[in-house]
């Protein structure tokens, strides 16, 4: 979490820094969509953090045994083929993630399948 805030402040200071060109790096990495995925859970006033060794982190909802839980995948396909290898049972795909409900609420997943269809 403290990584994502660092990035989100080096990206609100960055386009101060520009020389004038309308070319400057966009405010958000939309290729990293783990971290696109972390500010809409957050704009939505979800609760959620990245568990699990760095680099194959996956985002946890609330507290808990039972939290959701979501792992997103470079692509689309790669997250169905998980599913369909036995890596995704228990779990919705919704597009290049895959939704592991276990005990989120109706409420509580309404918002974040709404943020992973907009991945």
């Amino acid at each position: 979490m403290r990584r994502l805030l660092a990035l989100a402040c080096l990206a609100l200071a960055l386009p101060g820094c520009g020389l004038g060109s309308d070319d400057a790096a966009p405010a958000e990495d939309e290729s990293d969509k783990r971290a696109v995925a972390m500010a809409c859970l957050e704009e939505e006033g979800i609760d959620a953090r990245l568990e699990g060794p760095e680099g194959k982190e996956e985002i946890v909802i609330g507290d808990g045994a039972g939290a959701p839980r979501i792992k997103i995948f470079l692509t689309s396909g790669e997250a169905e083929g998980a599913h369909f290898a036995g890596r995704g049972e228990g779990a919705e795909q919704i597009g290049l993630a895959l939704l592991y409900v276990n005990e989120g609420s109706d409420e509580l997943l309404e918002g974040v399948e709404n943020c992973l269809a907009d991945l």
